[in-house]
């Protein structure tokens, strides 16, 4: 009797005493040719910033997920820019870059946030990361579901104008998404109106990542428990969803979605199967977009992604494809390494 209460007491203490679930990556996952620095609290999502005469110094900005969060910049090599972070923000969720926003004579670059405790949208200038919003614009007025989350950029490539989508914690069937317009209010400073609501909701679990294809005009968004959903992303488009797609296959959570352009039109989606440990590829081209494969990836439980396919330096001469880990780091991957195992995927198939 002695020993079954030993044996009760050290279970039951063992029941209590926290654990990490850390699903371990396969032998056969991508592994990444640098891991950050690790950032204080919860890394989220990350964003590529291209210097504009020096691809070698371009940065990473990522978020740190927590009610003193910030906004962290990490160079080619995973090293934190200690002169150019934003912090003391409350619980940024998700990130995103955007090129030449005109205020007044100058063109800029930002960094866009979703600062979740505050119901704000949160604008910095790259690459120093100065405050250009007034402490931030609120998001979702007059809705009791109001929390942001996700975030996206697009560009209309004809008038240059800039607009940002923003997702949220909880929402309505109809309209989850709500489109804004960052510009100039005519003195030089900015400001952001909405133009749309749009976005169809299951219901199930929330919305978060979210990625704009500005070459073709499209916005997706992943519906986490059902699927990846499509719609136009110009303001005056109809918002009739166009595709949803993605819906078998996942473990679990649809997470951060990442755009890989080949040419004009083809090209894949890459979308994060998060408990899987995985990026699910899909085609990119038509209405379909059809399962290619499922790659096995080393980041856990990753959240957020984003990639370029610019030459960046020697390391990341073909490209660059980063991913969130809950390991409290981004990683970086060679997007050829990535391509390669599309390629061979593909290959196997035929």
């Amino acid at each position: 009797m002695k020993d079954l209460m030993c044996v009760l007491a050290i279970a039951m203490l063992s029941a209590c005493v926290p654990t990490n679930k850390v699903n371990r990556p396969s032998d056969k996952a991508l592994k990444p040719v640098i891991i950050t620095e690790p950032t204080p609290h919860d890394t989220d999502d990350p964003a590529i910033w291209i210097h504009p005469s020096d691809p070698s110094k371009s940065l990473i900005v990522g978020t740190d997920k927590d009610k003193d969060g910030g906004l962290y910049v990490f160079d080619l090599k995973g090293k934190i820019q200690k002169d150019k972070l934003a912090l003391g923000l409350k619980r940024p969720n998700n990130v995103d870059i955007e090129y030449g926003l005109q205020l007044g004579d100058t063109a800029i670059d930002i960094a866009v946030t979703t600062e979740r405790l505050t119901h704000k949208l949160r604008v910095f200038q790259l690459p120093n990361m100065n405050e250009i919003d007034g402490g931030g614009f609120p998001v979702f007025e007059g809705e009791e579901a109001n929390a942001p989350m996700g975030v996206a950029i697009y560009k209309e490539p004809i008038s240059k104008r800039i607009f940002a989508f923003v997702g949220r914690k909880t929402g309505p069937k109809e309209g989850y998404l709500w489109q804004y317009e960052l510009k100039d209010n005519g003195q030089a400073e900015l400001e952001m109106v909405l133009v749309r609501k749009l976005g169809a909701f299951s219901g199930t679990k929330e919305i978060e990542a979210i990625a704009v294809d500005d070459q073709l005009g499209y916005v997706y968004y992943a519906d986490e428990g059902a699927g990846l959903r499509q719609y136009y992303a110009h303001p005056d488009s109809s918002t009739m969803e166009l595709a949803l797609f993605g819906q078998d296959g996942f473990a679990e959570d649809r997470e951060g979605i990442s755009i890989l352009p080949i040419n004009e039109h083809d090209g894949y989606i890459l979308v994060s199967d998060q408990q899987a440990n995985a990026f699910r590829v899909f085609s990119r081209e038509g209405m379909e977009h059809a399962f290619v494969t499922s790659l096995p990836f080393s980041t856990n439980e990753s959240d957020g992604s984003d990639l370029t396919v610019l030459s960046l330096n020697e390391t990341f001469s073909e490209g660059l494809f980063v991913a969130m880990s809950d390991d409290r780091t981004f990683q970086y991957y060679r997007l050829k390494d990535i391509l390669s195992r599309i390629e061979a995927s593909m290959a196997s198939v035929d």
